[in-house]
């Protein structure tokens, strides 16, 4: 469980809201942004990592196994993040920065919420329970895990005064759920696609939701009746942020696009094309709400002035390997960059890589990149990269292959395609082969 923290950290001033920023050195895409009360920003990568911003300076957070996919600030000293390696941490900032494991889901998880008395922390899972988890200094601990939910758990959060949790489902549907006796109280709404976010106010009785079909609405809290659609012909929504005192809400979706929607007057304010290409996968707005936080497919955090978001340019125009003209590149290649570069690099250094670098991969043991924080299993294994290796690896995926490994699970089914990458990383990484 969480430490008692005995001295006052005093952190860093944040970059100037209201400006253009970003912050970089990730190596992986932003999968999830948390502001805290004092405007530190901390965000959740694919590279297995947590970065907790400093200004423009990150202190990363290491630990995960696999992607991290949620962060939430617990208090301004202490942050709590799930990722796809079904674990929920807690860290204790500071010049120690110590790591609890809280706890562990049955499948990864999607969405960590603080409840606002700052006791307990909620978790979605895709094992399609959530977890409720009392994590305050002396609490018992033991979690308990609400089920009724027919599909994996996208997002959850708790009402104002914590009695309350709201969660939204790839079944469809939005539940609440009393938090005292752990029992679902009602069904709010039933979508016919899976609800990925949900947006809570409470004082003007209201709940907003995204959606896979690109459903963006606004029901009512008591009724479930709508309110307002706001929905556009693009899906996914795989974003949203609301800031409370200026009413505004922000929703990214699949296509790249933020849309800025004024909640008082119940119409759309901004609608920004914020990626030359790929989704917006997280969102948070500054504490003055000027400034609206983004991460996308790429390694960086970009931050826009609402105000003038219109008058800058998107996230870079760079196209992510894996998303090139698959028509321009020979197959062996294509392959590597579709179902390998955005873990692993064919240069010197794994450069906070999710994977480690396949820099003169054949002939290498398996788990020996000194810069590389391997899983246990990886540690142990008696693997040898060679061709035959690399093969087996892909042909029944390396969920089989090496079982518990971080890696993703995916299979190159084609003897052909198999071959052509082994033949571009006998060249690419620099070694030849056996």
């Amino acid at each position: 469980m969480i430490r008692a923290l005995c001295i006052l950290i005093v952190l860093g001033s944040p970059v100037s809201a209201q400006d253009f920023f970003t912050l970089k050195g990730h190596g992986g895409p932003i999968m999830d942004i948390a502001v805290s009360s004092s405007d530190q920003i901390a965000t959740a990568s694919f590279d297995n990592s947590v970065g907790a911003w400093k200004g423009s300076e990150p202190d990363w957070l290491d630990g995960h196994e696999a992607a991290v996919t949620a962060v939430e600030f617990f208090n301004d000293i202490t942050i709590i993040s799930g990722g796809d390696d079904f674990v929920l941490r807690a860290w204790a900032l500071g010049e120690n920065q110590k790591s609890d494991v809280v706890g562990q889901h049955r499948a990864k998880i999607t969405s960590v919420a603080v409840d606002p008395i700052g006791q307990k922390v909620a978790t979605a899972s895709w094992d399609a329970t959530i977890g409720v988890w009392s994590i305050a200094p002396g609490a018992d601990g033991s979690p308990v895990f609400l089920e009724g939910h027919r599909q994996g758990v996208n997002d959850v959060v708790f009402s104002g005064d914590g009695t309350r949790l709201y969660s939204a489902s790839t079944d469809g549907t939005i539940r609440i759920w009393d938090t005292e006796s752990h029992v679902e109280v009602q069904q709010l709404a039933s979508h016919g696609f899976g609800v990925n976010e949900i947006v809570l106010n409470e004082d003007d009785g209201w709940l907003a939701y995204g959606a896979v079909d690109g459903g963006t609405r606004m029901i009512d809290l008591e009724s479930g009746l709508l309110i307002a659609d706001f929905t556009l012909d693009r899906r996914p929504i795989l974003a949203m942020a609301y800031h409370g005192p200026s009413k505004q809400l922000a929703v990214g979706d699949g296509e790249g696009f933020i849309m800025i929607i004024d909640t008082q007057e119940r119409r759309i304010t901004r609608d920004f094309r914020a990626t030359q290409r790929g989704p917006i996968w997280a969102l948070a707005f500054s504490n003055n709400g000027r400034n609206i936080h983004a991460g996308g497919i790429e390694d960086i955090m970009y931050s826009w002035p609402i105000a003038t978001m219109d008058e800058h340019q998107p996230m870079s125009a760079e196209v992510r390997s894996f998303l090139e003209n698959p028509e321009r590149l020979p197959n062996g290649e294509r392959q590597f960059k579709r179902k390998c570069s955005i873990c692993h690099t064919v240069t010197e250094g794994s450069a906070r890589k999710a994977g480690p670098s396949l820099y003169k991969l054949f002939g290498r043991p398996a788990g020996s990149v000194s810069d590389y924080n391997y899983s246990a299993t990886l540690d142990k294994s008696k693997i040898v990269w060679s061709a035959k290796t690399i093969n087996d690896l892909f042909e029944i995926g390396p969920d089989h292959y090496i079982p518990e490994t971080k890696m993703p699970m995916q299979r190159i089914a084609k003897q052909q395609d198999r071959d052509d990458l082994i033949e571009y990383l006998r060249t690419a990484t620099v070694q030849g082969g056996n």
